[in-house]
């Protein structure tokens, strides 16, 4: 009996190892979402996340996600208030936005500290192809930004 509940722990801290390493982003659906300090609405409510805005996903629980945001906070969310579309914080002042993947490259418009910006193409030698909500694409270096 020992034996079995050996391996049923090494398998469970298998499955959590796994899970630890990938690392999910999501972002707030369409309406802001309130997020919680306990995985119910019966929690004390911390604070209304905006719509869009990006999150790490620490943990499932059932119908509830245990999320990171960009200030490195930790609280519960409805799983159905996310979306897989992801989004971008932008965590330095004035992040330039380029034409291309360059640093020489022309700059199409730079965004303020906060500002969110919607993720076009994932990471590739440093940068990501973003779209701001006025529908200009460029490239971000991805230090510039939070949530991919």
């Amino acid at each position: 009996m020992k034996f079995v509940r050996l391996v049923a722990f090494a398998m469970s801290m298998s499955a959590v190892a796994s899970a630890a390493a990938a690392i999910e982003f999501k972002s707030v659906g369409a309406a802001p979402a309130v997020m919680y300090d306990a995985p119910s609405a019966k929690g004390r409510k911390l604070y209304v996340a905006p719509r869009g805005m990006p999150v790490e996903v620490v943990l499932t629980y059932g119908e509830w996600n245990k999320v990171r945001d960009a200030a490195g906070d930790m609280a519960w969310i409805e799983a159905r208030r996310l979306t897989p579309r992801r989004h971008l914080v932008v965590r330095v002042a004035n992040a330039r936005v380029r034409a291309s993947a360059d640093e020489a490259a022309p700059l199409v418009f730079t965004a303020d500290k906060g500002v969110l910006l919607e993720l076009v193409e994932p990471i590739a030698s440093g940068w990501v192809k973003v779209r701001h909500r006025d529908g200009q694409v460029g490239f971000a270096r991805a230090s510039d930004v939070w949530g991919e």
